[in-house]
C-alpha cells in the first residue's frame, strides 16, 4: 500500500512539472542561437534579497561536479533562520528532528544523523554530544555565509559521510568587492506566555564587519551573534512500555487480561532560557595571485537552564506500600485493546521539580595556505584544531502531600491526538501542603555529566596538470593526504539527593516561584520553585563516579584517521555534449581505541575497579566516479557511483562494560560498548536530471540507491570469550560450579545491512517566467520518497519500539518542502513549510542513554515579511521585518508501536519576531 501511494504521488508530481519542462524547452528552442546573449542580459540585471540567494545557490549547484544542494546567504547575516538547522531542513532530501522546539539534528536521504558528517570550512568539527553528530542549533545562521551538502562523494572530499557531507562556510573577505558593515536585531515572543517567573520574551542581535586593506590584498571578516530565547513548553507523557504483561498476570486490578496499559503518567510545564553567543573571525591575505593565506576562527557557547515542574502519578500499584492499593474502575478500552481512560484509586501522586543546566562551548581554528605555480600546479597546506566541551547539572526534587499517606483518586483520559487528561481528587496547588520527603521515588537524584571532544588535523594537497596525452579527457589530477587525531572523553557522576539533618522540609516562600498552570492536562495549578536553591538549603548531594553501575559510564575514545587520495578531474566533450566530473580513489586508515574501567565484584574492596583498553585498525579503499553530461539547452544529466563509509557512533565504541559471573552456573555475562566495531559500509549509485533556465530557475529529478553492506546495532553474542576479564576473577566462597570462559555479551555489533533507495523531485521557479503579471512571485518545492528493506533490532529501546525488528532510525518515507515568496520594490514576503512522515527518532532518556521512539510526522510552517528601503531613500540600508515560526503550533508526538499508545505530546507554541537589519 505504501509503495502504491508513493508511486502515485511521484507520478502526480512528475505530471505537474511536465508543463514547466515543456514551456522551458519550447522557449529555449525558439531562441536558439541567442542563449549566450540572453544569459548576458540576465547577468546584467541587479538581483537582491531572496532572489539573490536563490540564484547564487542555483549557480553553485549547476557548476558542481557532484550531486549537491546549496544554501547561499542573500547577504552577510541574512539567512532568515535562528540557526543553520532550519535552513538545512528546507533542502531537498533533508529533514530535521526538533529538540526543545528547535530544529537540531539533520537526516540526509532517510538515514539517521549518524550517517552524515559535518564540516566547517572543509574541515571536520567536534561535537558536544556523546556521538560525532553535530547539533546544528549551536551554529548561528548570522555567522554562516553558505552551506554545501554533498550527496555524492569524490575522492578528495575528506571527512565524507555515508548519507551526505554537510559543509558550512563562513565569509571570505576578499570575495567581497567592498566594505560591509551589517547589524541586526530581533525581539521575540512565545505564544505560550510566561510561567514560573520566566517571561515569554527573547532577543537576538548580530553585527558583522568585512573590509579589505592594502590594495585589496588583506581582508578581515568579523561577526558576532547573540540570542537569548525563552523556553516554554507544555507536555504530557506516559511511561514506557505499553504492555499487556501486567494485565495478563492480574497485577493491575480492575483491568482485564490482554489490555495494553502504561504504568504512569505525568504533565509538566518547562520554563527557562537558552542563551547563545557566537563569534566568527577570518583574516585573508593574498599578496599575489600565487599565494593566498587564510586564517579563520569560530567560537560558540551556549547555556540552557530549564526546570520542568510536573505532576506525576505511578499506576503500577507502587504507592509506598499503603492500603488500599491500585484499583482501576470504569476502564475504557479501545478496539485495539489499549487502555483509553478510567479512574485510578489508591495512588500517591508526586509534584516534582526537574532542573537541567547545560553549558556547551565549541572552538574551531584553521589556517589554509594555497600556492599557485606556473603550468597549473597548485599546492594547498591546511592545519586545524577544534575543541568542544559540555558540562551539565541535572537535579531532581520530589514532593508529596503529608502527613503520609495522602492517597488520591485520579480520573484519566488517554488522548493520542492531544493532551491526555489527569483529574486529581486532592488539591496540589498549595506549596505549604507539599514537603520534600522520602517519597515513593525517594527525595531526589542528580547527575553531572561532562564531555570533552578534541580534534587536530593537517592536510597537504597537490594539483598537477594532466599530461598532454591525457589532456583531451582530463584537466588535472589531485593527490593529497589528511591526518586527523580525535579524542572524546566522557564522565558522568551521579548520586542520590538526600534530605539534610532537618528531615522533611516545606520549601520556604523565598524559594517559591509563580505557580504553573497545568490546566491543559486537567490538573490546574501546582507549585514551582528554585530547585538548585532547595537542594543547597535542605539537601545533600555528593555525586560520585566509582559505584559499580557508574564505572562504565566514564570512557575515552580515540581515533587517528589517515586519508590519502588520487582524483582525476574530467573535462571533455562527446560531440555537442560537454562532460565534467572526476574519477578517483580514497584510502582511509583508521586506528581506533577506547579506554575505560569495569567493576569486578569478586575482588577485595578497594581493588574492584580494573582498567580495560581495546581497539583495532583497518583500511578502506573507496573508489568514486562523478560525471556531469551537459546537454544543449542547459540540461545536465549526472551519474555517480562510489563506495562509502561512516564511522561508528563514538558512544558505541566505548570500552566501558558491566561484567559478572552467574555463581550457580559459572557462566559469565555482560554488556557494554565495542571498540572493535567496523564502520558502516555501502555502495551507492545516483542518477540526476537537471534543467536550468539561466541561473534563475531549475527543475530536477534524482534517484539514488545505497546497498549497505552492514549495520551497527546492539546484539547479544553467545559464546563470547571472557577470558581476558576472567584472568583476575576470584570465585566467591561456596561457589561449586567451574567458571566457564564463554558466555553472553550484549553490545553494538556489525550486523546485516540492506538497501535504501529514493526519488527526489525539486523545482525552483520565479513565476514571471510564465507571465509578466507574476513578476516578483516565486516558489521552491521538493518532494523526497524513501524506501528501505533494512530492519534492525535495538534491545536498549525495546520498551518504546518493541523487541521486533524496526525500520531505519531517521527514515521518513516522505519528506516535503515548500516555499512561496514575493519580492519587489523592497517588499518581501515568504511562507515556508516543511513536512515529513512518521519516523523513528533518537532522544536522550533520564539515564543519559540514547533511546529510540516512534515520532509522529510533522508539518512546520514559518513566514516572514520585510521591507527594505531603497538606495535613494534617506533610510537606505534599513530593513524592517516580522517573522513567525511554527505558525500552526505543530506538536511533537511520540508513541509506542501504534499511535493509540502515546508516550509524549509536547507543545512549544508559536514564536513571533519583530526585527531590523541595517547595512552600511
Amino acid at each position: 500500500m505504501s509503495n502504491h501511494k508513493r508511486n502515485t504521488l511521484s507520478l502526480a508530481l512528475a505530471v505537474a512539472l511536465s508543463p514547466v519542462l515543456a514551456f522551458a524547452q519550447s522557449t529555449t528552442s525558439t531562441t536558439a542561437g541567442q542563449t549566450g546573449a540572453s544569459a548576458t542580459n540576465l547577468d546584467a540585471v541587479q538581483v537582491t534579497g531572496i532572489r539573490r540567494g536563490i540564484e547564487n545557490a542555483i549557480a553553485a549547484k549547476q557548476d558542481a561536479t557532484s550531486v549537491v544542494e546549496v544554501i547561499s546567504a542573500e547577504d552577510i547575516g541574512k539567512l532568515p533562520d535562528v540557526s543553520i538547522a532550519e535552513s538545512l531542513a528546507r533542502l531537498p532530501g533533508l529533514a530535521a528532528q526538533r529538540v526543545a522546539g528547535r530544529a537540531q539534528v539533520i537526516s540526509v536521504r532517510g538515514l539517521s544523523p549518524d550517517f552524515a558528517t559535518t564540516l566547517l570550512n572543509g574541515r571536520e568539527v567536534v561535537s558536544t554530544g556523546d556521538n560525532r553528530s553535530v547539533e546544528f542549533d549551536q551554529y548561528p545562521s548570522e555567522l554562516v555565509n553558505g552551506v554545501t551538502v554533498y550527496k555524492t562523494p569524490d575522492a578528495a572530499l575528506v571527512g565524507q559521510g555515508l548519507s551526505g557531507t554537510i559543509d558550512m562556510q563562513t565569509a571570505r573577505p576578499l570575495s567581497f568587492p567592498d566594505r560591509v558593515i551589517a547589524v541586526s536585531g530581533r525581539y521575540q515572543k512565545s505564544s505560550l506566555g510566561d510561567a514560573a517567573g520566566v517571561d515569554e520574551f527573547g532577543n537576538r542581535f548580530s553585527a558583522s564587519y568585512i573590509d579589505q586593506f592594502l590594495d585589496k590584498t588583506l581582508g578581515i571578516a568579523i561577526g558576532y551573534a547573540h540570542s537569548d530565547m525563552p523556553i516554554q513548553e507544555n507536555q504530557v507523557g506516559l511511561y514506557e512500555p505499553w504492555t499487556t504483561e501486567n494485565t495478563d498476570n492480574g497485577n493491575r486490578p480492575g483491568l482485564a487480561p490482554g489490555v495494553a496499559f502504561s504504568d504512569g503518567i505525568k504533565a509538566l510545564r518547562r520554563t527557562g532560557n537558552n542563551k547563545r553567543d557566537g563569534l566568527m573571525a577570518t583574516v585573508q591575505f593574498r599578496p599575489s595571485n600565487s599565494w593566498t593565506s587564510t586564517f579563520d576562527a569560530f567560537h560558540t557557547e551556549a547555556e540552557q537552564i530549564d526546570t520542568a515542574n510536573q505532576f506525576e502519578v505511578n499506576l503500577s500499584n507502587f504507592n509506598g506500600g499503603y492500603t488500599p492499593g491500585l484499583l482501576i474502575s470504569n476502564p475504557q478500552v479501545n478496539a485495539d485493546g489499549t487502555f483509553a481512560g478510567g479512574t485510578a484509586s489508591g495512588v500517591y501522586p508526586l509534584v516534582r521539580g526537574m532542573y537541567n543546566k547545560r553549558e556547551d562551548k565549541i572552538d574551531a581554528f584553521g589556517w589554509n595556505n594555497e600556492f599557485t605555480f606556473g603550468n597549473g600546479v597548485k599546492l594547498v597546506a591546511d592545519v586545524n584544531y577544534s575543541k568542544a566541551t559540555r558540562d551539565e547539572l541535572n537535579l531532581e526534587n520530589n514532593l508529596q502531600l503529608t502527613p503520609m499517606p495522602q492517597l488520591d483518586t485520579i480520573g484519566l483520559v488517554v488522548n493520542p491526538n492531544g493532551f491526555s487528561q489527569i483529574t486529581p481528587g486532592l488539591d496540589y496547588s498549595n506549596p505549604d501542603a507539599l514537603f520534600l520527603t522520602n517519597t515513593i521515588y525517594g527525595s531526589g537524584y542528580g547527575k553531572v555529566p561532562t564531555v570533552e571532544d578534541r580534534l587536530k588535523g593537517a592536510r597537504v594537497a597537490l594539483t598537477l596538470p594532466a599530461p598532454e596525452a591525457l589532456s583531451p579527457v582530463f584537466a588535472d589530477f589531485d593527490i593529497g593526504v589528511n591526518y586527523a587525531d580525535r579524542q572524546k572523553d566522557k564522565t558522568q557522576a551521579e548520586g542520590n539527593i538526600l534530605l539534610g539533618a532537618q528531615g522533611d522540609a516545606n520549601i520556604a516562600a523565598d524559594l517559591q516561584r509563580d505557580r504553573v498552570n497545568l490546566g491543559f492536562a486537567g490538573i490546574g495549578y501546582i507549585p514551582a520553585w528554585n530547585v538548585p536553591a532547595a537542594v543547597s538549603r535542605y539537601m545533600v548531594f555528593n555525586p560520585v563516579t566509582d559505584l559499580d553501575y557508574l564505572i562504565p559510564k566514564s570512557w575515552t575514545v580515540q581515533e587517528k584517521i589517515t586519508t590519502a587520495w588520487l582524483r582525476a578531474n574530467i573535462n571533455t566533450d562527446i560531440g555537442v555534449v560537454g562532460v565534467r566530473g572526476n574519477i578517483g580513489v580514497q584510502m582511509q586508515n583508521a586506528d581506533q581505541s577506547s579506554q575505560s574501567n569495569y567493576f569486578d565484584r569478586s575482588r577485595p574492596a578497594g581493588q574492584n575497579v580494573l582498567p580495560i583498553d581495546a581497539g583495532k585498525t583497518y583500511n578502506d579503499w573507496l573508489p568514486s566516479l562523478n560525471l556531469a553530461f551537459m546537454f544543449p539547452h542547459q540540461q545536465t544529466l549526472r551519474f555517480a557511483a562510489a563506495k562509502q563509509v561512516a564511522r561508528p557512533r563514538v558512544d558505541q565504541m566505548r570500552a566501558g562494560l558491566e561484567f559478572g559471573v552467574d555463581t550457580a552456573t559459572g557462566r559469565p555475562g555482560g554488556s557494554g560498548g565495542n571498540p572493535l566495531l567496523d564502520p558502516w559500509r555501502a555502495t551507492a549509485f545516483d542518477l540526476s536530471y537537471e534543467k536550468y533556465f539561466a541561473e534563475r530557475a531549475y527543475v530536477a529529478a534524482a534517484v539514488f540507491y545505497k546497498d549497505l553492506k552492514s549495520y551497527v546495532y546492539t546484539q547479544s553474542v553467545d559464546d563470547y570469550d571472557f577470558s581476558d576479564l576472567l584472568a583476575s576473577y576470584v570465585p566467591p566462597p561456596g561457589m561449586v560450579s567451574p567458571v566457564l570462559q564463554t558466555g553472553t555479551f550484549s553490545s553494538p555489533q556489525n550486523g546485516k545491512g540492506g538497501t535504501l533507495r529514493g526519488l527526489e523531485l525539486t523545482a525552483s521557479l520565479p513565476l514571471d517566467m510564465f507571465t509578466e503579471s507574476l513578476r516578483g512571485f516565486g516558489v521552491q518545492a521538493s518532494a523526497t520518497f524513501n524506501d528501505s528493506d533494512i530492519e534492525i533490532l535495538d534491545p536498549e529501546s525495546a520498551s518504546s519500539v518493541g523487541s521486533d525488528p524496526i525500520a531505519l532510525p531517521g527514515l521518513s518515507d516522505r519528506v516535503y518542502n515548500f516555499t512561496a515568496y514575493f519580492e519587489r520594490n523592497g517588499f518581501e514576503a515568504r511562507v515556508s513549510q516543511r513536512r515529513r512522515s512518521d519516523f523513528i527518532g533518537e532522544i536522550g532518556n533520564f539515564n543519559g542513554n540514547r533511546t529510540l521512539r516512534y515520532v509522529v510526522g510533522e508539518n512546520v510552517t514559518d513566514a516572514q515579511v520585510s521591507y527594505t528601503f531603497s538606495d535613494s531613500s534617506t533610510m537606505a540600508g534599513l530593513t524592517l521585518l516580522l517573522q513567525g515560526t511554527n505558525l500552526t503550533n505543530e506538536p511533537y508526538r511520540t508513541y509506542a508501536g501504534t499511535t493509540d499508545r502515546p508516550l509524549e505530546y509536547v507543545e512549544w507554541g508559536r514564536t513571533y519576531m519583530l526585527g531590523v537589519n541595517y547595512k552600511f
